[in-house]
């Protein structure tokens, strides 16, 4: 079964300050050496993104930046074949995104 692992830092600083690159490449190494990632990315900074919105009238509005309520930064994503949600679970949790302030969501990939 497929889930994927959005990982969220508290603030794109607390990140960085709570989990040392090390630990992500020794991580990366891991899980990428169990062959059970199908997809996997780090998103660019924060600062790069751009927000739209399509209101009732069907009009489109573009803004740079992400949502000003969001405190949680989606930081990048694993998608992983598993035999089921506890191994996903545990994936999870020998994430370095999933530390201090940080946290990894575990959602099923919708079957077509």
């Amino acid at each position: 079964m497929k889930y994927m692992l959005l990982i969220q830092a508290g603030s794109a600083e607390a990140n960085e300050a709570e989990c040392d690159y090390s630990a992500w490449q020794d991580f990366d190494k891991e899980i990428q050496g169990s062959g059970v990632v199908v997809s996997s990315e780090r998103l660019a900074d924060l600062v790069t993104t751009t927000t739209v919105r399509v209101g009732e009238n069907g009009k489109k509005a573009v803004t740079d930046g992400p949502f000003a309520e969001t405190r949680e930064v989606l930081g990048g994503f694993y998608v992983v074949d598993v035999p089921d949600l506890d191994t996903a679970l545990d994936w999870a949790a020998k994430c370095p995104g999933s530390r201090g302030s940080g946290a990894v969501e575990v959602r099923p990939v919708a079957e077509s």
